[in-house]
């Protein structure tokens, strides 16, 4: 599967911003999708994950009850919003993809899109 990720950019603090990540082919509901983020100089750390029905999805602590996952199978499509963001949001934000199931590990997903600037100023 091959992802695609837009819809970054440059924010205020508390603003928001909605990711989206768009893949190829046919059998995107078979997929578990994951949001990381990596900021300069830092590993690439876990945001949030969804399974490939929709169903279920998790967070990491740092991003709960400001960013919310969901997925759209009819257009290939998952999603970030994220609000309330801070600069400590500030980094490349990646999509990945998972046949194993859902992890909040980099190691757990197979492929990876290109990633997209998030910038939040104080």
């Amino acid at each position: 599967v091959q992802l695609q990720a837009c819809g970054g950019g440059l924010v205020q603090a508390g603003g928001s911003l909605r990711l989206s990540c768009a893949a190829s082919g046919r059998t995107f509901s078979m997929y578990n999708m994951g949001w990381f983020r990596q900021a300069p100089g830092k590993e690439r750390e876990f945001v949030a994950a969804i399974s490939g029905s929709g169903s279920t999805t998790t967070y990491a602590d740092s991003v709960k009850g400001r960013f919310t996952i969901s997925r759209d199978n009819a257009k290939n499509t998952v999603y970030l919003q994220m609000n309330s963001l801070k600069p400590e949001d500030t980094a490349v934000y990646y999509c990945a993809a998972s046949r194993r199931g859902m992890f909040t590990i980099t190691g757990g997903y197979d492929w990876w899109g290109q990633g997209t600037q998030v910038t939040v100023s104080s």
